[in-house]
């Protein structure tokens, strides 16, 4: 009888066993040409299943997933993470953090079970797959099936689409290379601040040595719904939809907006929420939202998802007849930081409304996430009894170089955050950035904290945090293995914003295997001019702090290349930070009386964006120098050089340049020692 008894333990606490569903799905991840409408041209894209995005999986909570994965890619590794899901430490799908790649040619089967209802999604997290194509989403249902009184239920996931590979985009964002805030028309100029009433704002920015400020780093050619600019939502008027939106973007926040009235918020990254009215919700990478939209009786509504940059958006069409367009969203005011940093400010300090229509009255223009608004339908607190522990987190990053970090490491410098199962972890996340972040924890979600100590503080696995804001999300330990935490702007996670939370069990001398995550690549960069008179330009290969470079200064007269003056610079350059550099390298030359030699030196920002730079070399030479550019209008700038030898003395030049493309321009330059001329610049 006691055997009896301990054999039948296990149908009592486990019964959904006895009747889980094995639910299958193929996924099969191929290379293509793909547009997302023939005002596009296609590039190579990589589908699932032949489409962009990939199939909705379907899942009721009990059921056990069995997913193969089949790689059918010309040359590449890949992987899937499922993105919400809280799945054996081995399934999470992270290459070699938690589960081996899948290789060229082989498949892989995951199976895990559904222990929880909501709107999640998946998506590969091999280099900068995600952005070719690589997502989807999933949809798992209550046991029961969904009780809610709803007409249709849709899934929309959004995403942004460029024409270039995501490996160039990668590289002009390290090279600083500032056409995609041309091609967004937010590039800053002396005039674009003078037309918005801004140039005291411009000057004092420069004084303060500070880049130009941008909301988003990538200027993309298309955000899509479900694949598509404008989607079609088989949805009759008069009915209630549910429509689960899911930022599947690559590094582009949202705003969501309805023609037919506010947004009913019913869900956050999964879990229900109770009930709340927004007009505008922004949305980060990686989030997802339900929301209920009830169409008019007449007319064809839209629901449109907005770039947080004003760059763009997609578009989802709800019903039918004369078409109402939702409203339009401003577009941020670049040149002054202050409405960016009292926005975080005022999340901070945030009074929540007594009513959703005191809510929606308040509501701003351009509106953070709801977050203090959210409540959980039910407790969330956490056991009262567990050990606690804080650990502080600021967000830390350098556009100059395009580094990505959390107190001012990145994940190969200190990738691991070791902790213990059953203690209680306080995330407090401090901004030191103008950009917003999309911080996602795996296999384990979080409650979102204020100063109220909500019992009902609703769960997320995806947080933003605003330009120079701060937030406190806890979270149990309750798992084991290693689980990834980083950014989900995709760039900013491939240069070193993330970590590893490792469970402290599997030993002392464990170390996770970051695979791929904690590389540090160099990139080719190249820039310069050729000119009637003169080429001057560098070449370099460069990864986060160190430059490998060959730096060129030739003149010449009236096109007599047979008798070229040069001077060329071999060296190595090594960041620190936006405001000094060191140089070490070896010089070249032709010039009269000139020997070849080496030299060293230092490199230091000055106030108003002024380069500076002092070298001394193996002749006993000193050579001082001071740099500047000044952007007249969006296309132009103006330019000049001054420096002194003590072996050659003074040289200085200055130039206009008008921009064509992202790699040419127009240059017009007087040089002191080679005369005036004019050409082409180039940027690769």
């Amino acid at each position: 009888m006691k055997n009896f008894f301990l054999l039948t333990i296990p149908l009592f606490f486990f019964p959904a066993s006895l009747s889980a569903a094995k639910v299958e799905y193929d996924l099969e991840i191929a290379e293509t040409r793909w547009s997302p409408d023939s005002e596009l041209r296609s590039v190579r894209a990589l589908t699932i299943n032949g489409t962009i995005p990939g199939p909705t999986l379907r899942f009721r909570v009990g059921d056990v997933a069995v997913i193969r994965v089949h790689n059918r890619l010309k040359s590449d590794e890949t992987s899937i993470h499922w993105h919400g899901l809280l799945v054996p430490n081995a399934q999470d799908g992270v290459p070699y953090v938690t589960t081996p790649p899948i290789q060229l040619g082989t498949t892989h089967t995951f199976e895990f079970p559904l222990k929880h209802a909501g709107t999640y999604w998946y998506h590969s997290h091999t280099g900068l797959q995600e952005q070719s194509g690589i997502y989807g989403s999933i949809v798992v249902e209550p046991r029961g099936g969904v009780t809610e009184a709803v007409d249709r239920d849709e899934v929309i996931v959004l995403s942004d689409w460029i024409l270039e590979r995501p490996e160039e985009v990668m590289r002009t964002l390290m090279s600083g290379n500032e056409w995609y805030e041309f091609k967004k028309e937010s590039i800053q100029s002396v005039a674009g601040a003078i037309r918005a009433g801004e140039l005291d704002s411009f000057i004092d920015r420069e004084k303060s040595r500070m880049p130009a400020m941008d909301i988003s780093d990538v200027a993309y050619d298309a955000f899509l719904a479900n694949g598509k600019r404008a989607f079609d939502a088989e949805v009759k008027n008069g009915e209630t939809v549910r429509l689960r939106f899911i930022n599947a973007g690559a590094s582009s926040y949202f705003y969501l907006q309805s023609a037919a009235g506010p947004l009913q918020i019913v869900a956050a990254d999964g879990p229900s929420v109770k009930p709340i009215l927004v007009n505008r919700l922004l949305v980060g990478m990686a989030e997802t939202y339900d929301v209920h939209v009830t169409v008019p009786p007449k007319g064809r509504w839209e629901v449109r998802a907005t770039a947080q940059d004003g760059s763009g958006h997609a578009s989802v069409w709800l019903g039918s007849g004369e078409e109402h367009p939702a409203p339009s969203i401003p577009r941020p005011n670049l040149y002054n930081m202050d409405d960016h940093l009292l926005a975080a400010l005022e999340d901070d300090d945030a009074v929540i409304p007594a009513s959703d229509a005191a809510a929606l009255a308040a509501e701003p223009e351009r509106p953070l996430p709801p977050y203090a608004r959210l409540r959980a339908t039910s407790s969330t607190r956490l056991d009262a009894s567990l050990p606690r522990r804080a650990i502080p987190l600021r967000l830390t990053g350098d556009m100059e170089r395009y580094i990505w970090s959390f107190n001012g490491k990145t994940m190969a410098k200190d990738g691991v955050i070791k902790i213990k199962r059953g203690e209680v972890l306080r995330l407090e996340f401090i901004n030191d950035t103008m950009m917003h972040h999309p911080l996602h924890l795996h296999g384990h979600f979080f409650r979102v904290l204020d100063d109220r100590e909500l019992a009902d503080a609703p769960l997320k696995h995806t947080i933003d945090l605003p330009p120079m804001g701060k937030r406190t999300v806890e979270f149990e330990a309750n798992e084991s293995g290693d689980w990834l935490f980083h950014c989900h702007l995709l760039y900013h996670m491939h240069m070193g914003m993330a970590r590893v939370f490792s469970y402290e069990e599997q030993g002392p001398d464990h170390m996770p295997d970051f695979g791929e995550h904690d590389e540090d690549p160099f990139y080719f960069m190249a820039a310069g001019s050729f000119q009637t008179h003169m080429s001057m330009g560098m070449a370099s290969f460069m990864n986060s702090r160190n430059d490998f470079y060959t730096m060129w200064d030739l003149g010449w007269h009236d096109f007599d290349f047979e008798h070229v003056h040069y001077e060329i610079d071999l060296g190595w350059k090594r960041y620190f930070n936006p405001n000094f550099s060191t140089v070490l390298g070896a010089r070249l030359t032709n010039g009269h009386d000139a020997v070849d030699r080496a030299f060293g030196g230092v490199e230091y920002r000055l106030p108003y964006l002024v380069d500076s730079f002092a070298q001394v070399d193996s002749e006993g030479d000193v050579r001082l120098g001071l740099g500047k550019s000044l952007r007249l209008t969006d296309r132009l700038s103006v330019f000049g050089e001054i420096e002194y030898d003590t072996g050659s003395e003074w040289e200085w030049s200055t130039g206009l340049e008008y921009l064509l493309t992202k790699q040419f321009s127009l240059i017009s330059e007087y040089h002191s020692d080679h005369g005036i001329g004019g050409g082409v610049s180039f940027r690769f």
